[in-house]
């Protein structure tokens, strides 16, 4: 299961659809954007976990914009608030993080004392909260407030977000900067070992509430009336308490994802 592709999926699938909003001049004139599109993508990620190494994966694309609803992939929206600068929306995201165990490294995992016969899968979950962001001459920015609707690992993540679109040629490029702070929980369940763990013999890690730096860059480019071509990567930086975790990969200071997809508008 690859882990950090998917805030990277879900960037590339909102700047598509903020890109659909605001479409070329000539083909504004003679059409509506595009509500429906399904496509295909492929994912490169660098997993943290330790012994799991890089991933390959393809990924279907399947987005609707509504006047209120939305879906992006894995992510659905309502929009409560709407105007030229400002969205404010309801969300429910799905969350991929965490690991099956049998796609850890069994030697990885003994090297930092851990037996992985006694570990448990970290499993997928539904975060539900808020999403609001304005976009303006200056940039756009976006704030997300998420909870463990499934109470997987019962916690809270927020995150922030800032972006600049920049033309070039045909297509759009957009550089951005963020930052997402994890609560305790979620932190203790994706990168801390289980009280059933440590009840097990597994060493008690808990790193606690945790902030990632991230940086990354966007691409958004039609092909043709219905095409189009769109390109991410991020890197996020692992702070001490989680890169001290046993469950990692030794020496990992960050983790790193390339995104490529290409959708049809409907």
């Amino acid at each position: 299961m690859s882990k950090y592709y998917l805030p990277l999926l879900l960037s590339g699938l909102s700047f598509s659809a903020a890109a659909q909003n605001t479409p070329d001049p000539v083909e504004a004139a003679e059409q509506e954007p595009p509500r429906w599109s399904v496509g295909l993508a492929a994912i490169v990620s660098d997993s943290p976990y330790a012994g799991e190494g890089t991933r390959v994966q393809p990924v279907p694309l399947v987005t609707y914009e509504g006047e209120r609803f939305y879906f992006r992939g894995i992510a659905a929206g309502w929009r409560f608030v709407q105007n030229d600068s400002w969205e404010v929306a309801a969300l429910l995201k799905a969350r991929f993080d965490g690991f099956e165990v049998k796609d850890l490294g069994r030697a990885e995992l003994g090297r930092n004392g851990i037996d992985h016969r006694l570990l448990e899968d970290r499993k997928i979950a539904l975060d539900g909260g808020l999403g609001v962001s304005w976009a303006g001459t200056a940039g756009e920015l976006e704030l997300e407030l998420l909870a463990d609707v499934t109470d997987k690992s019962g916690g809270q993540q927020a995150t922030l977000q800032y972006s600049y679109p920049i033309p070039v040629g045909k297509g759009t490029l957009s550089p951005n900067v963020g930052i997402t702070w994890m609560s305790k929980d979620t932190a203790n369940y994706y990168y801390g070992t289980l009280d059933s763990e440590v009840a097990r013999g597994v060493v008690d890690y808990r790193p606690g509430a945790a902030t990632l730096p991230q940086i990354g860059l966007s691409y958004f480019r039609p092909v043709g009336r219905t095409w189009s071509l769109r390109a991410s990567a991020e890197y996020s930086r692992l702070p001490s308490s989680i890169k001290n975790s046993p469950l990692l990969e030794r020496d990992t200071k960050g983790t790193a994802s390339v995104f490529v997809g290409f959708s049809r508008g409907f």
